[in-house]
């Protein structure tokens, strides 16, 4: 962990004295250390003599979109979901000051427990009665956080309402088609059949957009997510869409082409897709007869935002990488063709 010295993302001095004025339990002097870093937002483990143990979140250094990287909308969503049965971090304070630490950030309680990241992790540390503990908890929170009433927590004017996957569908092409670099045929036949069968939207709710184990932090006693991070893109639509979500990355040892290679569903104990779509179904008693739709879309979604990152790559704006740029591509083409299998599932 590193101490009082110079720490890129963080004004030790001014952290420390904002620390002092507006979080009560705080004994500085404090440390800090990196959890994780890169073009999204910076996350920083901050500890006190006390041994008070936080969390500060703060836009990254370069590649900022305000849209993208909003403190303030953070703080908002994970405070108004803090009474809800959904597990997040405590809210403790947000700085709204760029002149404080160059940058909005807001700090939250520091939740223990394991990220699985991948099988190996998971693996590692669950035994396979609290991998399946683990999966059923992930749903359950999930079913939660859809049953929230975004207007009596106060998130009501977080976005609109209204048309998610219409605004999606729209959003998303039209990134793709200023991004793309090379003609990939089956995302414009899977964006032309997702436009032409729309489902009805029910009530909105709460949408978490990013929904996986990798941004959940599961207690390794028990199994059970304590807490669901990065609230990054999250807004207000079809609930169905994070189900779909889930349901394109819970990779299985049985599929031809992985969704998410290497995903902590490949570690035994874990419920099957069928088993996470029928706990969902009864827990939320939510209609999933489209379900395959919502799939379909997540994964031409997907390929969509990942060939965006690829053309970065390619055009340098994100620096020298060691990615493997070939399997970059390979996985953009592989999404792409799993969304085309959804689309005939319901065409």
């Amino acid at each position: 962990m590193e101490g009082q010295g110079a720490i890129r993302g963080i004004d030790v001095a001014a952290v420390t004295k904002w620390f002092g004025d507006h979080i009560p339990q705080a004994a500085p002097p404090l440390s800090f250390s990196l959890i994780a870093g890169g073009h999204s937002n910076l996350t920083f483990k901050l500890s006190d003599v006390a041994g008070h143990e936080y969390v500060l979140r703060r836009p990254p250094l370069s590649h900022v979109l305000a849209s993208a990287h909003d403190m303030g909308r953070e703080h908002k969503i994970i405070s108004a979901l803090w009474p809800t049965p959904v597990p997040v971090p405590q809210a403790l304070g947000f700085c709204a000051d760029p002149a404080v630490n160059g940058a909005p950030f807001y700090v939250m309680a520091f939740v223990p427990g394991v990220v699985l990241h991948d099988a190996e992790i998971a693996g590692r540390s669950l035994d396979e009665p609290r991998r399946r503990a683990c999966g059923e908890s992930f749903v359950d929170v999930l079913s939660d956080l859809h049953a929230v009433d975004v207007d009596v927590v106060g998130l009501g004017d977080l976005a609109k309402k209204e048309d998610y996957i219409a605004r999606q569908l729209k959003r998303w092409y039209g990134q793709y088609q200023q991004s793309k670099t090379r003609e990939l045929p089956a995302v414009d036949r899977v964006h032309d059949a997702l436009k032409a069968r729309i489902p009805p939207q029910g009530r909105a709710s709460v949408v978490h957009g990013d929904y996986r184990l990798g941004n959940s932090i599961t207690d390794t006693a028990t199994g059970a997510i304590v807490a669901v991070l990065d609230w990054e893109i999250c807004t207000l639509g079809d609930p169905l869409a994070d189900l779909g979500y889930v349901l394109a990355t819970w990779t299985q040892s049985t599929d031809p082409v992985a969704g998410a290679p290497g995903a902590p569903s490949l570690a035994p104990g874990f419920p099957n897709r069928d088993e996470v779509l029928e706990r969902y179904a009864r827990r939320s008693g939510r209609d999933v007869s489209k379900i395959d739709y919502y799939v379909a879309f997540s994964m031409w979604k997907s390929a969509c935002i990942i060939e965006g990152v690829y053309a970065r790559y390619v055009g340098g704006a994100l620096g020298k990488t060691d990615v493997d740029l070939d399997q970059f591509k390979k996985r953009i083409e592989s999404f792409a063709e799993l969304a085309e299998q959804a689309v005939a599932r319901f065409a």
